[in-house]
């Protein structure tokens, strides 16, 4: 079945020549004329660079052959527009090329929504139809050997990086009946590896915080990245992950491999869906827990959300000092309080207090994130864990930010974090103060 050609997909600053009926016949004859003249499936052996660039050319000659008159930048336009259309994904092509946009939403086939530097807008071009969206779902999902249909109509799933997706992405759909208003699609497109110079710049912290920082990882301390939906955990993550030395051995556990590791030594590893059997599943805990046989000097794991807490916690306390996680939590407390939750939420029979105690022996830094009404991430506390044993959870903070005067205010440092930076061979950096 031949389907409908989307037009006017393209971002507002690049137009073929205008959004008019004559231009969708136009793409529509021109995507007919060419699935009539190729053979797809012969195209399928090659690349998706390849076959591409095949297209390309064909159509700029069907373009001459059928004596359209074309400017060179509606011609290219024209002829990318079409391609994109018949065996790329569309109106995403462009969306998905975009380094300002970080998070793609498709509610319906005629409702398009991207996030950029924060803040949510609306694109003013969509799909034709559902079908039309439909028939893009399926190019998503079979690149990566899933399936979703009515039998099974959720998928989540990660797009590997490649030409058109440099950056790499998570992708999840759900269709009706579950969705009520049309196939729904959303599109992360995962974090550039930004370091802790590029979160400056950003003001997503200041300098005396990003020493500090960089010293505890140095120093071997367990730093917990806490915060809401979109703060930026995984980008803060990747930033703090740099300052782990070379010489360590490092095992990153994700739902989806977003980190990006400058190190050489290291091992990535993902969790795996059950296949359409409802077998095969690999969880967060699972990895966590093999990750402990692999002799790691250090553990990231992406997100923590469930019984792999308790795993975490031994290990942050058995020998792997250092280790990162993120959780989602709006408080340093909140994010304690999580993951004395989830590691509760183990099969193991522990008592409560005694997940405390693992909390407050594990745990040294939290380093809350906050997104702010105007679309920035921003450090909003940095807080170090006082408490100890079956204690209630106290920190100290080290850093905040001041909503008010739009600027970060340090306190003094408690003396025992100075002296476990001197006993581990760093020194307090510059502009911090001991505590009396």
């Amino acid at each position: 079945m031949r389907r409908e050609f989307s037009a006017g997909f393209l971002p507002p600053t690049a137009p073929l020549t205008s959004s008019s009926d004559a231009d969708d016949a136009q793409i529509r004859r021109f995507k007919q004329i060419l699935l009539d003249e190729v053979d797809l499936q012969e195209l399928s052996r090659l690349s998706g660079d390849e076959r591409r660039a095949r297209l390309e050319r064909v159509l700029a000659h069907l373009i001459s052959r059928e004596g359209v008159i074309l400017s060179s930048r509606e011609r290219s336009s024209l002829v990318r527009r079409v391609v994109d259309e018949a065996v790329g994904l569309g109106v995403l092509e462009p969306l998905l090329a975009d380094d300002t946009i970080s998070e793609i939403m498709i509610n319906g086939h005629d409702t398009v929504y991207v996030e950029r530097f924060g803040r949510l807008e609306r694109i003013p071009s969509g799909f034709t139809s559902d079908e039309q969206l439909l028939q893009t779902i399926d190019r998503i999902v079979s690149a990566v050997n899933r399936r979703v249909d009515e039998a099974s109509p959720m998928v989540d799933a990660r797009l590997p990086a490649d030409a058109r997706l440099p950056r790499g992405a998570r992708v999840n759909v759900v269709l009706p009946p579950l969705a009520l208003d049309g196939p729904s699609v959303t599109i992360r497109l995962f974090p550039k590896a930004y370091g802790l110079a590029e979160l400056l710049q950003r003001g997503t912290l200041d300098r005396e915080s990003a020493e500090l920082l960089s010293t505890c990882v140095r120093a071997r301390l367990n730093i917990i990245v806490s915060g809401g939906t979109a703060s930026g955990k995984t980008t803060m993550l990747n930033a703090l992950s740099q300052f782990v030395p070379a010489r360590e051995r490092i095992v990153t556990v994700e739902d989806a491999a977003e980190l990006s590791l400058v190190q050489d030594h290291v091992i990535r590893l993902e969790t795996r869906p059950a296949n359409v059997d409802g077998r095969g599943v690999v969880t967060i805990r699972d990895l966590v827990r093999n990750s402990l046989r692999m002799r790691p000097d250090r553990i990231i794991v992406g997100e923590v959300r469930g019984g792999e807490a308790l795993d975490m916690l031994q290990a942050m306390n058995t020998g792997h000092e250092g280790s990162l996680a993120t959780v989602h939590a709006n408080t340093v407390y909140d994010a304690l309080s999580r993951v004395e939750t989830l590691a509760s939420m183990s099969d193991v029979d522990i008592p409560f207090a005694a997940v405390r105690d693992q909390v407050n022996s594990a745990i040294d830094l939290v380093v809350q994130l906050n997104r702010h009404s105007d679309g920035t991430r921003r450090i909003v506390e940095l807080a170090y864990l006082t408490s100890s044993r079956r204690e209630d959870y106290q920190v100290a903070t080290l850093a905040e930010f001041d909503s008010t005067l739009r600027e970060f205010r340090r306190r003094p440092v408690p003396r025992k974090l100075a002296a476990t930076l001197e006993a581990r061979g760093e020194q307090l950096p510059a502009g911090w103060e001991v505590e009396p």
